[in-house]
């Protein structure tokens, strides 16, 4: 077996709004309290565990010097094992308070990557009988010269929310675009990615934008454009929103190619929220790859007394 060039990717999560780090790193400790996350997904899970990705993330605001910080570790298999990417990073973010409406946040990531390549779980072309589809345990295809690579990474975001009415977003990963390689001569740089997200809280219960209670019934149409080299992608939906439950959907489009269309439930219980979603698949892939499956855990617990926590310009972005 051969091949002339090899790309890495990013994992993607369909909850982004409750992986808000992962998103952007301006939203490192863009909320009142202290917030806990854990994600997991199963991606195609009928292909032998084609994709499975979690993280656990936390991150905190600091009002008196307006900013705050964040970390989150993830580990991502693809092919059954074959390939693991396991990361941590560190997050800080600034917030500006432009006038009485509009606040910018402004974020920095700093990403350690080890990638993790398990060769006895490659199977080739040439293990296979062409006539029984036996499987010989023996390859004969000799591993790269190495298994087992580092690498640093950087990122950055803003996002820019006016009151609680409507908010815009821009990251930029990757920017130093790490080498992934296993082997020394070939280049595999992780390419930059660009992600632009937006929302806007419409509160159906008055009749208007923001100014969102307790008891009002709150739709948020959302959308979230990602470019990465020559992959563009647009998801574009909406949640619906009556404490304590919310429902979403929203479709999920590659440009070469519609991808899936996502369905979400969420339950929020005082502090905690629990989200559960699936992915329709309407690739090429086709249904029988079993679609996605995707769990989100998050707890705020404020460790700041409540005078402090006024100074906080919270976004009010959807939680799932």
């Amino acid at each position: 077996m051969a091949w002339s060039v090899g790309k890495a990717q990013d994992p993607e999560f369909s909850q982004y709004y409750a992986n808000p780090l992962y998103l952007n790193p301006a939203y490192a400790g863009s909320t009142e309290c202290g917030r806990l996350g854990l994600n997991y997904r199963n991606q195609y899970p009928s292909l032998a565990n084609a994709y499975i990705t979690y993280n656990a993330s936390y991150d905190q605001s600091l009002p008196g010097i307006n900013s705050g910080f964040g970390f989150l570790v993830m580990n991502d298999a693809q092919g059954d094992g074959g390939l693991v990417r396991t990361s941590a990073a560190a997050f800080y973010s600034y917030s500006l308070k432009v006038s009485n409406t509009v606040n910018i946040r402004f974020g920095a990531k700093g990403a350690y990557y080890q990638e993790k390549l398990n060769w006895d779980k490659f199977i080739f072309a040439s293990q296979i009988d062409p006539t029984t589809g036996n499987i010989n345990p023996y390859s004969g295809e000799p591993p790269p010269p190495k298994d087992n690579i580092t690498a640093v990474d950087f990122s950055a975001g803003l996002v820019m929310n006016y009151i609680d009415k409507f908010f815009v977003g821009v990251a930029v990963d990757h920017l130093t675009q790490p080498n992934l390689s296993f082997y020394s001569n070939t280049d595999s740089k992780l390419p930059m990615k660009i992600t632009v997200n937006g929302g806007v809280l419409i509160n159906a219960s008055t009749g208007g934008l923001g100014n969102a209670g307790g008891s009002d019934i709150i739709i948020q149409p959302n959308f979230l454009f990602m470019n990465q080299e020559n992959f563009q992608q647009l998801s574009a939906g909406l949640y619906v929103n009556k404490y304590p439950f919310v429902v979403g959907t929203w479709f999920r489009h590659n440009f070469q190619n519609p991808d899936a269309v996502v369905a979400l439930f969420g339950i929020t219980y005082i502090n905690l929220r629990v989200g559960y979603s699936y992915d329709f698949t309407v690739s090429q892939v086709g249904g029988k790859a079993g679609g996605a499956h995707e769990i989100s855990f998050a707890w705020d617990f404020c460790l700041l007394k409540e005078e402090a926590r006024r100074h906080i310009r919270a976004i009010k972005s959807p939680s799932f």
